[in-house]
């Protein structure tokens, strides 16, 4: 184990940490960086890779290199593995020496050979819920000691911060979309109603009462009958997205 005055939290490490922030443009590339940071400040030859779930699947999202999502991937088609199981269960998973430890079977010869003796998976949460996990993998056995788990506890921390923007920023995006698609959706249905209005002379009850009958004599979507009406009308599809002044 290194003594205090090797220890990897230095602050240098710290202020490019900070350089990070500033200079990345967005957060895959804040998440690439600071992978192959977290790799180069770990003493040792230590390469390392972020995972989180994708459609209930585990995924790679970042990776100080090759290696590391080679390795990660062999835990993804045996369906365990040491980075898998801090995902699953939100705890520290600290490998000293993978020729001694055979608690994943299926993972430990095949990391092996992939030149892993030693690992460090930590969870990245946020409001009690993981995020995902950082995987950390040495060359050589007993590779994280007290001061490496301190350095890596920091940068989990900030890969925690990273994910739970990205979260909070697909589900406003996803949001957004939504309300697009409500708008345009409202928007073509207004249209259709303008047309059923001057067709018929009546007013927009009446109107809204004749399209809803033909939608669900047809078993179609309001919103396509609109549609078809003001396709029929203008010569043209309507928009798919509103417009904004």
């Amino acid at each position: 184990m290194p003594d205090q005055s090797s220890t990897p939290v230095t602050s240098a490490a710290a202020a490019e940490l900070q350089q990070l922030l500033l200079a990345t443009e967005n957060i895959s590339e804040f998440l690439e960086e600071l992978a192959i940071l977290t790799a180069s400040v770990l003493p040792g030859e230590v390469f390392c890779g972020i995972t989180v779930r994708r459609d209930h699947q585990p995924a790679t999202v970042a990776s100080s290199d090759a290696r590391a999502s080679q390795v990660d991937e062999i835990q993804y088609g045996h369906a365990q593995g040491p980075c898998l199981t801090s995902l699953d269960t939100g705890v520290v998973v600290l490998i000293e020496d993978l020729v001694d430890d055979d608690r994943w079977s299926a993972y430990q010869v095949p990391a092996l050979a992939h030149g892993v003796r030693s690992s460090l998976s930590l969870p990245l949460q946020s409001d009690g819920q993981v995020l995902g996990a950082l995987n950390i993998y040495a060359t050589e056995p007993h590779a994280f000691g007290q001061h490496e788990q301190l350095a890596a506890g920091r940068f989990a921390e900030e890969m925690s911060r990273a994910l739970a923007l990205a979260v909070r920023l697909a589900e406003r995006t996803e949001m957004s979309q939504h309300l697009q698609n409500a708008l345009a959706s409202r928007a073509v249905i207004d249209h259709a109603l303008g047309v059923v209005m001057g067709q018929n002379r009546c007013t927009a009850d009446e109107a809204f009462d004749v399209l809803r009958a033909i939608s669900q004599n047809r078993n179609v979507k309001l919103r396509d009958v609109a549609a078809e009406i003001v396709t029929a009308v203008s010569g043209q599809p309507p928009a798919t997205e509103a417009r904004f002044s």
